[in-house]
């Protein structure tokens, strides 16, 4: 059971447990989350629901290890009719390395069309976004920074683990 203060991810967003309170009509407790994209929304979870989409945040080893094997996570091999459908698959999978993959194919995809002088497409740029948004405020928590410097420790060790390749 998770206390008052903890973060924990719900669904995608990362949130925080504001408060646990019992709901008179049932008996039931609930914990009131407080997601950190957006805290002035609540969100009322039973905590008996076995189902819930709660779960807790990524360990720090986890992302460090996680952090080690971006070089080696494929970016995805889809027709491009096809793209949209597979960044929405995994995104809704909200598996770190699904995230992964998706931030990696936007990221090149965008770098290939600007290094050709185009246009880059507004959905890559919006599945970027919201890939990135997912990983990385999971991410400052558990590593205790803002986003912005969540996001140069993430690149800053991906470029270190190349090097050292």
């Amino acid at each position: 059971m998770y206390k008052k203060d903890d973060y924990v991810v719900y669904g995608k967003d990362v949130c925080k447990v504001c408060e646990i309170e019992e709901k008179k009509f049932n008996n039931e407790d609930y914990y009131l989350l407080k997601p950190m994209k957006d805290p002035s929304l609540k969100i009322e979870v039973p905590v008996s629901n076995k189902t819930n989409k709660i779960r807790d945040l990524i360990s720090i080893d986890d992302l460090q290890e996680i952090i080690s094997k971006i070089p080696e996570i494929p970016t995805i091999k889809a027709e491009e009719k096809f793209l949209e459908g597979e960044y929405k698959q995994l995104l809704t999978s909200a598996s770190h390395e699904d995230l992964i993959k998706i931030i990696k194919t936007t990221y090149l995809r965008n770098k290939k069309r600007l290094d050709n002088n185009k246009k880059i497409t507004e959905k890559d740029t919006k599945y970027f976004e919201l890939a990135e948004e997912y990983l990385y405020n999971e991410f400052s928590i558990v590593l205790g920074y803002d986003y912005a410097q969540t996001k140069d420790y993430v690149i800053n060790q991906v470029k270190q683990v190349e090097q050292e390749a």
